[in-house]
């Protein structure tokens, strides 16, 4: 296992992507003392913002391009959200580290302070997460769901300017970008259940590179490949991806690992949530568990029924 004199790094070019690539990059350096550099890469999901993702279909819209640099030698190791990343690599990749989580919850970025209890009738709320809209929709079910695509600073100016009454996003990146400021609430994940592994950042390596296996041991944090180890179960034995309202959440409780799992459907007229605790040492049993408390209180009708309508997207309207 020969010692490397430069890693290159695979990253999205949004100002998101490029603050965790830097951050890796940092924590390479400070660990193992090499030269790191960051090449960046457009990938499908950068190139299409006119369409919602649940219309684009297919998975691995913000990975596919990365991983194809990759497997070709061209980048060492990508750096990825985790709540971008399917629970499926291609053959010869790996997911090999993820450092300490931050907050995992989604927020509201508002341009009268409004929050979803407080919202007038009919309000736009701005988001192009199905898990979102579900969620949302069961709240909420008269308010307009409006597309929002773009980067974090172009979805929060939606808000910020009145085009919508407000956005919902995920608090990691806004924190991130030291735009903390402009959330105007968080909601509960009691209320509202997160994305699979959001909050976290993914490192996917070349499964037969030995060198990069062990470095990436050096900077993950235990906790946080446990706990996103167990929501992405429930996202795999459930087919999902961002064509499909699907949450999962799991933390650390008192030494012992309690997930939830969420699958609703689009209309919000559906939601069936599970909550179950494990031990830390095996999170894939958990995430086993959840889902099948999932299914045994109507998950699979409810997938089901998104799949086979004329594709998710036109239940958006």
């Amino acid at each position: 296992m020969e010692a490397r004199e430069k890693l290159v790094i695979g990253t999205r070019g949004s100002k998101l992507a490029l603050w965790q690539a830097e951050y890796i990059k940092s924590r390479l350096e400070e660990t193992i003392g090499v030269e790191v550099e960051l090449k960046i890469i457009k990938t499908t999901g950068d190139k299409i913002l006119d369409v919602p993702l649940a219309k684009v279909g297919g998975k691995g819209l913000f990975t596919k391009e990365l991983e194809v640099a990759l497997l070709d030698g061209t980048v060492d190791l990508c750096v990825h959200s985790m709540k971008d990343v399917p629970t499926e690599l291609p053959e010869g990749c790996i997911l090999a580290g993820m450092p300490k989580r931050v907050d995992p919850r989604d927020v509201i970025v508002a341009n009268n302070g409004e929050d979803l209890t407080t919202l007038p009738q009919g309000a736009k709320v701005g988001t192009s997460s199905l898990r979102r809209i579900s969620q949302v929709r069961a709240i909420r079910p008269d308010v307009e769901i409006v597309d929002v695509r773009g980067n974090l600073d172009t979805r929060m100016r939606k808000a910020e300017t009145g085009e919508v009454s407000l956005v919902i996003l995920a608090a990691a990146g806004i924190k991130r970008l030291g735009w903390g400021d402009r959330i105007s609430s968080f909601i509960p994940t009691e209320q509202m259940v997160s994305a699979v592994g959001q909050g976290a950042i993914g490192i996917e390596i070349r499964e037969d590179d030995e060198f990069m296996v062990d470095v990436c041991k050096k900077i993950s944090d235990p906790e946080t490949l446990t706990c996103v180890s167990a929501e992405r179960v429930v996202m795999n034995r459930l087919d999902g991806g961002c064509q499909v309202p699907i949450g999962a959440y799991a933390r650390i409780e008192d030494g012992e690992l309690v997930l939830d799992g969420m699958v609703g459907s689009v209309d919000g007229t559906e939601i069936v949530r599970a909550t179950a605790h494990g031990s830390i040492d095996d999170p894939i049993a958990l995430g086993e568990q959840v889902t099948e408390m999932l299914r045994d209180r109507g998950a699979i009708k409810i997938l089901n029924a998104i799949r086979t309508a004329d594709g998710a997207a036109e239940l958006l309207q």
